[in-house]
């Protein structure tokens, strides 16, 4: 009778890619399940873990042996199978041979559609520690690593060097050389705090031995969490509040193994630099959680987390100042050097920068948008001029030295650059609405430049992209032309704007003229509107044979 054990599998790595470690672990522990499920090994549950040297998962209860397997094999109809003096024909002795019995050892099989030689037999199961090997190969070659890389002169690939494995069942190792590397019992700490070999007796202890004893919190869950709590009491202790961006800090949980909080300080001169770049720089350059007062305000505060605890923690915050500080001299310089030359005598420095190959510069984009900007402005009752001088210069930004470096800042900064250039406060609101919605969900342009630039720029994009023939292909969208269509979508119809969207694309594609795109390019763009509108109101709940009316009315 089978037994069950628990499985601890772990692959010992150099420090992994950190925005990956998350999705690599994941994604480990599923090819591992999914491998067993194929050999139809019963197991209980799987926990991953995985930390920037490792990659682990934990399966309970697992069979020690596979079950028994009875198998069948249907061969020829009776009637083809024996001959009218009730031998057996050559298609019933070539099915016998092919089952290494006599014909006499067939059974039969009989249904409703017939009879059938049948040959029944037995397959002894095997034992689970024999197939564990390959299982974990097949769910490392799975893993989604864009580059492999190799080591040494050996002849492996994979996201970063192997240095150990550990592959216990029960208190059993199952021997294995996985990746270049023996597989034993012994797995690792700490790289400080404990660089030497931890020995495992069973596989249900990792987890507790791995952080009593080798200052190692081996589950990125916990680990996440127990930052989160962290950077809030830091924060609390202050005063303040801390700012916890989910990304940042996966990533930073991808970067400890035993996380430390540390509350540094910078020179409150700073903040007359805009916030949106001071806290890029923490989180970007140097992956810090910044703090904010009670009404939101930046704070000249911040929150590190350090993967030692140290015995001279007073040394690693200076550290952490010491190098703070010339990233926001150099956002203090870019703020400085940028206001020296308006958003308007940058803007021929757009035709150096390519939009598209075949449909031109940003300069020339900016051109096309700002025509058609000019009109939905004026149809939605703004100012057309306003509305093409928000054009004219919603992608001067990018040549600025700020958003050369910190490119997520594109249309914040040109807000604050067309306000110290005193253009008017509609214009400056729509360089930064320019880019909303951002993702599915985020909020949309609230002003009405806002939602005209914003509109104009991205059917600009579909129209000139599907003109050139680059269309969404499965899951290809380089130019991101299904979120574009869902924004303009979204922003048309939330923010109630009476605009006709076929004429308006019409508009768009007499933009390119001289350019040469496919004469049918704007009625392209118009049936893949309608198809994102489908989607649209299905997610919405409206039901479907209203959504046909609707769309084909």
């Amino acid at each position: 009778m089978s037994e069950i054990r628990d499985l601890l599998i772990e692959i010992g790595t150099e420090e992994l890619p950190p925005k990956a470690l998350q999705s690599l672990s994941e994604a480990f522990s599923s090819g591992i399940c999914k491998g067993l499920e194929q050999q139809q090994l019963s197991y209980d549950s799987a926990t991953p873990f995985a930390t920037p040297r490792r990659l682990a998962v934990l399966i309970k209860e697992v069979a020690t042996m596979l079950a028994d397997r009875q198998t069948e094999r249907r061969g020829p109809a009776i009637a083809a199978a024996f001959d009218k003096e009730g031998q057996p024909t050559k298609a019933a002795l070539g099915f016998a041979r092919s089952c290494f019995v006599p014909v006499t050892d067939l059974g039969k099989l009989e249904t409703e559609k017939g009879a059938w030689l049948v040959h029944r037999s037995t397959q002894p199961g095997k034992a689970t520690a024999t197939l564990i090997p390959d299982i974990i190969k097949a769910a490392l070659a799975a893993l989604p690593i864009p580059k492999r890389m190799r080591w040494g002169d050996l002849p492996f690939e994979f996201v970063r060097p192997v240095h150990w494995a550990v592959i216990l069942f029960g208190e059993e190792v199952i021997e294995a050389e996985i990746l270049g590397v023996r597989s034993g019992r012994e797995t690792l700490g700490h790289r400080f705090h404990h660089p030497e070999p931890i020995a495992l007796a069973t596989a249900s202890e990792y987890a507790q031995l791995l952080e009593e004893q080798g200052h190692v919190m081996p589950s990125f869950a916990t680990r996440r969490e127990r930052v989160r709590e962290w950077v809030k009491q830091a924060a609390d202790e202050i005063g303040g509040k801390a700012v916890i961006d989910e990304a940042l800090l996966n990533e930073v949980t991808s970067l400890v193994e035993w996380p430390v909080a540390i509350t540094g300080t910078f020179d409150d001169k700073f903040l007359e630099v805009p916030p949106e770049a001071l806290i890029a720089t923490m989180k970007n350059h140097q992956k810090y959680f910044h703090v904010v007062n009670q009404e939101g305000e930046l704070l000249p505060r911040f929150i590190a987390i350090s993967n030692i605890e140290s015995r001279q923690p007073e040394m690693v915050l200076a550290g952490n100042e010491r190098v703070l500080r010339p990233r926001l001299s150099d956002a203090a310089f870019f703020w400085q050097q940028d206001r020296k030359n308006t958003l308007e005598n940058r803007l021929n420095q757009l035709k150096t920068v390519i939009f598209q190959k075949k449909l031109g510069s940003l300069y020339d984009k900016s051109k096309r948008v700002a025509k058609l900007s000019g009109t939905i402005a004026k149809q939605l009752g703004e100012d057309e001029l306003q509305g093409i001088r928000a054009a004219l210069l919603s992608k001067c930004d990018l040549v600025t030295n700020m958003v050369g470096e910190f490119p997520e800042l594109q249309g914040i900064m040109g807000e604050y650059y067309a306000h110290h250039d005193q253009e008017t406060d509609g214009v400056a609101t729509a360089l930064c609405e320019q880019y909303l919605p951002r993702f599915s969900g985020d909020a949309l342009p609230a002003t009405t430049l806002g939602q005209a630039l914003s509109i104009a720029d991205k059917l600009d994009t579909l129209v000139g992209i599907f003109g050139i023939g680059q269309t969404p292909t499965g899951d290809k969208d380089p130019y991101g032309l299904r979120r574009a269509a869902i924004s303009v979508l979204r922003t048309m119809i939330e923010c109630r704007l009476p605009l006709d969207t076929r004429q308006l694309l019409d508009n768009a594609q007499a933009a390119y003229s001289e350019n040469g795109l496919d004469a049918q390019a704007s009625g392209q763009v118009f049936d893949f509107i309608l198809e994102r509108l489908r989607g649209y109101y299905q997610d919405k709940g409206v039901n479907y044979d209203s959504i046909e009316v609707f769309v084909t009315f």
